[in-house]
């Protein structure tokens, strides 16, 4: 059982919505936080990595352990339109996002990253769907991509069930993309009502290397979003979580990503507070 401490807290920084190198120090200094997982490429609100934020962070003492690779086209209006638009499925925008890819693990390779994460899409749940070998062949060439960057690709759960990703995670082996494993995100299996995240972790444990910390209450309507709200505060039972994380040896950083909210480091103070008493229970 590896103990699971604060020490391993960090904040996806386009979650700050921050403006520049020096807001989103000045951000996480705000948190007390020492890691970062740094959006490489346009994320949302996000403006990706600028010029010197390496350093900048570097001055308070603060890490970046992760990227992030992020597509373009995404309509997240509904989840019926981002299966359609999600990740690299698209094929209108899949050489404009393997260019994308080449400029994101450049930027990796500069500041020595060991991995780079990424939506890939809605992953067929049928091997014999057409959709399979291509979606397949597209992941393992990202993910070679990244390899002579020296990194690894982290896939991020929820749009799928863990049976379904694990399955693509041997064909990804098949492929000779070794470098393929896991970003863990609870909450997307729940916003996304697609499985239960403790069942889930339990099967991924092995191959998660970072945990996205969000959580969410479930639709009552089928075909609608669930809810994000408050880490602590949805259906996310975190001492479970975080005490399978720790019988498995888990190491890696637990990432807070918040998308909702107009306070995001007051939501992700109150977070930390529940992550991080989940964590004293865990090791009782």
């Amino acid at each position: 059982m590896k103990i699971q401490t604060a020490d391993q807290i960090g904040v996806c920084s386009w979650s700050l919505q921050a403006t520049g190198p020096d807001d989103l120090a000045q951000k996480v200094n705000a948190l007390g936080l020492k890691r970062v997982q740094l959006g490489l490429t346009p994320h949302r609100d996000d403006p990706g990595a600028w010029d010197g934020v390496e350093e900048v962070l570097a001055d308070s003492g603060i890490r970046i352990v992760t990227g992030m690779y992020s597509t373009i086209g995404e309509d997240y209006t509904t989840p019926e339109t981002i299966r359609r638009t999600g990740g690299i499925v698209p094929d209108q925008h899949w050489e404009e996002n393997l260019a994308l890819a080449k400029v994101t693990a450049a930027k990796a390779a500069e500041l020595g990253l060991p991995y780079i994460m990424a939506h890939a899409g809605f992953l067929p749940h049928d091997p014999n769907d057409p959709s399979f070998d291509k979606l397949a062949g597209r992941v393992a060439t990202l993910a070679h991509l990244f390899a002579e960057a020296g990194a690894g690709l982290l896939m991020e759960t929820g749009q799928e069930r863990a049976d379904t990703l694990l399955e693509f995670l041997d064909e990804m082996k098949r492929r000779g993309a070794d470098n393929v494993a896991v970003n863990f995100d609870p909450a997307n299996m729940i916003l996304y009502d697609m499985d239960d995240p403790i069942e889930a972790v339990a099967k991924l444990a092995p191959h998660v290397r970072q945990v996205h910390v969000k959580d969410a209450k479930r639709t009552q309507t089928k075909g609608q979003w669930g809810e994000e709200v408050v880490v602590g505060t949805g259906e996310v039972d975190w001492v479970a979580f975080v005490r399978i994380l720790a019988d498995a040896g888990f190491d890696g950083s637990y990432i807070f990503e918040r998308e909702a909210g107009d306070d995001r480091i007051g939501d992700i103070q109150n977070g930390m507070a529940a992550l991080t008493a989940a964590m004293k229970t865990a090791a009782k």
